[in-house]
């Protein structure tokens, strides 16, 4: 039986980070988990590109973009979205999550949902820095070890 999976070791892999502006209390926070997340487990500062967008919609469309440009080995996508009076933070959220996922695979590239969906700005701040950790972090853990779990089924030949 062969086993795969990735490991969290960073070097040589190049990142490309998504990253919403609305709600940039929290996404800026989340910016700062990814940044230290992927720095401390080797990725170089000059491997990193960030891209901001308007808000967490957009995500996805510039997750595509940078996924299709063969540059990167994954694409993390960080975003906030706040229930608010009205369903549209349900259609946000929906679509930012379904779009980043299509993104991923479409591309064949790991894209990473780093986005915190939730009921208050209270809740959203136990997030990114609070006694849940920070997503940020979370979601460049996930980045580097699913770009080194596709470098080993290319290796594999799958």
């Amino acid at each position: 039986m062969l086993r795969l999976e990735g490991n969290l070791l960073g070097e040589g892999l190049r990142v490309g980070l998504v990253i919403s502006r609305f709600n940039d209390l929290v996404t800026r926070s989340l910016r700062e988990g990814a940044l230290d997340g992927l720095l401390r487990h080797g990725v170089k500062a000059e491997d990193v590109v960030e891209v901001w967008v308007p808000g967490s919609f957009e995500l996805p469309q510039a997750a595509f973009r940078l996924a299709s440009s063969g540059r990167f080995d994954a694409v993390i996508c960080l975003g906030c979205v706040i229930r608010g009076e009205t369903p549209h933070w349900e259609y946000v959220s929906a679509q930012a999550a379904r779009g980043i996922a299509q993104a991923g695979i479409k591309t064949g590239v790991p894209v990473v949902f780093g986005v915190v969906v939730a009921e208050s700005l209270d809740q959203a701040l136990e997030r990114v820095g609070g006694k849940q950790g920070n997503k940020g972090t979370e979601a460049a853990l996930s980045a580097i070890e699913m770009a080194n779990l596709w470098h080993r089924l290319r290796e594999q030949g799958l």
